[in-house]
């Protein structure tokens, strides 16, 4: 697994695997790990500020070779506009480095609970990318990492690799119970031209009462092998699904207001990368 980017990463330093977390698929999964770990000096072009600022900035999960050599860092967790700054400096260091960053912006996974499973499934989505990346001449194409069928936990079969698999099955199990009044997780996702991937995800708890989820997906130098927008979506309904568990009615969006945040997206089009397909989503 290599960045989209592939910088030499002469600038990195070889990190000790006896901390591991996981071995996947070739690659050691490390945890937690701050910027000035995994850098070895101030790159070229960074300012003497944006180094101080950087190096005490962490990742949530380090992903790395079999000789200790950083091939992706992962931050998963809320975005905060008091984090901004800090996050351009460490951005501007790992871009100097040709360090991959893949940063997950949710206000509901953490890299605690969600991260080893969630970068499991990267490297394994990235790995079958790399696989089927040569098609022959008249072949078909490859079938999509989260395409492939198979048998789901309740017997069904169905795309195994949805993330979002567990919380559609456990909507229709509240719903059963009547603790919903409509068991579909519905969603969207889009992706903003020269910004991130976006998925949203919802439920109608209550008539016109809603859990609302949204999640972003941003890649630098960096290609999970999924469509990157769909991915943020299904890790939307994994949020969901972890809100259901809780169920915080004060937390619920009326659907009159999610509508017409739905319709504020549909009025930006022209920013999207990949256009606008929900507008079914917008009618009354």
């Amino acid at each position: 697994m290599t960045g989209s980017g592939d910088g030499n990463g002469s600038g990195l330093r070889t990190l000790p695997l006896g901390d591991g977390l996981s071995a996947r698929a070739g690659f050691v999964v490390l945890g937690a790990h701050r910027l000035g770990e995994l850098v070895q000096r101030r790159p070229a072009g960074i300012t003497g500020n944006q180094w101080s600022s950087a190096i005490r900035e962490a990742y949530d999960v380090v992903v790395c070779a079999e000789d200790g050599t950083p091939r992706l860092a992962v931050e998963i967790g809320p975005e905060t506009p008091a984090g901004q700054r800090a996050e351009r400096m460490k951005n501007a260091v790992a871009e100097a480095v040709g360090l991959p960053v893949l940063r997950i912006g949710s206000p509901t996974l953490r890299a605690a609970e969600h991260g080893r499973a969630v970068v499991a499934y990267v490297i394994d989505a990235r790995t079958y990318a790399d696989s089927v990346a040569v098609v022959e001449p008249g072949e078909d194409p490859p079938v999509g990492f989260r395409d492939i069928l198979g048998r789901l936990p309740d017997g069904r079969t169905g795309a195994v690799n949805d993330l979002g698999a567990l919380a559609r099955a456990a909507a229709v199990e509240a719903y059963v119970e009547g603790r919903l009044v409509d068991p579909i997780l519905r969603g969207l996702h889009v992706h903003w031209t020269d910004g991130p991937a976006e998925g949203w995800s919802w439920l109608e708890v209550r008539p016109g009462a809603c859990l609302v989820e949204r999640v972003t997906v941003r890649e630098h130098r960096f290609s999970t092998g999924l469509d990157t927008a769909r991915f943020a979506e299904d890790l939307a309904a994994l949020a969901i699904g972890e809100r259901l568990r809780t169920m915080d009615a004060a937390a619920l969006v009326p659907r009159d207001e999610l509508r017409a945040a739905i319709r504020g997206l549909a009025a930006r089009r022209s920013e999207l990368a990949t256009g606008f397909a929900f507008d079914h989503l917008c009618a009354d």
